[in-house]
């Protein structure tokens, strides 16, 4: 008999999330049914859309993690092999051949192509991170070499990988990031041309020395005054995709950000927001695309690990203080 553990949402988050929010539970794990397979987990991601995303108390909180098969009634499903679920956080889960999580994905078996990999990579630059930033910028923002790139959250999870993926395509990459420590490291270690500390420096005057002749793209993973900020620097026809709004995530109400309506129709803006379920059917395909450049080094995998599943939590609220630089991953 395996007993698993999960978090659970006992109380709704209002502000800052505080631990009485959630609880760990124990379940013991039923015996698998013809079809089924159990997974465990290996690595557990934590994302600033767990703060916002709606669950009903005694749910699991939502999430996805790289879990191994450990058992097996089904031979889709080898015992051995790894898959990407979403299955919140839990330590087990038991999945059939036709599974959808609450994110309404289904699990993906990892292909045998793959095994050189490292299995962490597949929850940062080969997982929902790679897509995230591979789908926003060249399926929205869609880079020309010489244009100029700003990111938001740069350092983040998705940001680090949009600007290292522009760089190759040629681009003048910026980053907007909350220290001098990870501005330092996504200029130095991963060749971002500048970056705007917004909480020591003033976001417009420092990003106008920095992009003269104004931003032709912008990936958004913050939202509120940083991005209408950016949005009045762009040039006509740029194009921005919005990925997230971690700035407002904790705000108990509505936070105020200067208009952009005017800078959008002024400078014919094109802004999209988009979903990383609505690609699922061209994950593999993308994953085919970013797998050369990580083999060969080119896009740099950072990660800050936290060790333990029962700190799942409290690497969940040091990732939304901003303390990772690069994809905060819980390692069982």
């Amino acid at each position: 008999m395996i007993t698993g553990r999960k978090f659970v949402l006992v109380k709704p988050f209002e502000g800052f999330p505080r631990a009485e929010n959630v609880e760990i539970v124990e379940e013991v794990v039923p015996p698998l049914k013809d079809g089924e397979y159990l997974c465990r987990t290996v690595f557990q991601s934590v994302d600033p859309y767990q703060r916002v995303f709606p669950m009903e108390i005694g749910e699991t909180i939502v999430g996805y993690q790289v879990a191994m098969i450990i058992d097996s009634k089904t031979p889709k499903f080898p015992i051995g092999k790894y898959i990407i679920g979403y299955y919140g956080w839990k330590t087990h889960h038991i999945y059939n051949e036709t599974s959808i999580s609450g994110l309404n994905l289904h699990p993906l078996l990892l292909p045998d192509e793959y095994e050189d990999i490292s299995v962490q990579d597949f929850i940062g630059v080969m997982g929902i991170p790679g897509l995230s930033a591979y789908v926003g910028l060249f399926k929205i923002c869609q880079p020309r070499p010489g244009e100029t790139i700003v990111i938001s959250a740069a350092a983040g999870a998705v940001g680090n990988l949009v600007g290292q993926m522009a760089k190759i395509q040629g681009c003048t990459v910026l980053g907007v990031v909350g220290s001098d420590h990870k501005g330092q490291w996504i200029k130095n270690v991963l060749g971002f041309d500048g970056y705007i500390n917004y909480k020591e420096g003033n976001l417009p005057t420092e990003l106008k020395e920095l992009a003269p002749n104004g931003v032709d793209m912008y990936f958004d993973n913050v939202g509120g005054e940083i991005s209408s900020q950016i949005i009045k620097q762009m040039t006509m026809f740029g194009r921005i995709a919005v990925c997230g709004g971690i700035s407002t995530y904790n705000d108990v109400e509505d936070s105020k950000a200067s208009t952009i309506q005017a800078d959008i129709v002024r400078n014919s803006l094109k802004m999209i927001g988009f979903r990383i379920p609505d690609y699922e059917d061209e994950f593999l395909d993308i994953m085919k695309i970013i797998a050369p450049s990580v083999r060969e080094g080119k896009l740099k995998a950072m990660a800050t690990i936290t060790k333990g599943f029962e700190r799942t939590f409290q690497a969940f609220c040091a990732m939304l203080r901003g303390e990772n630089i690069g994809k905060a991953i819980v390692q069982l």
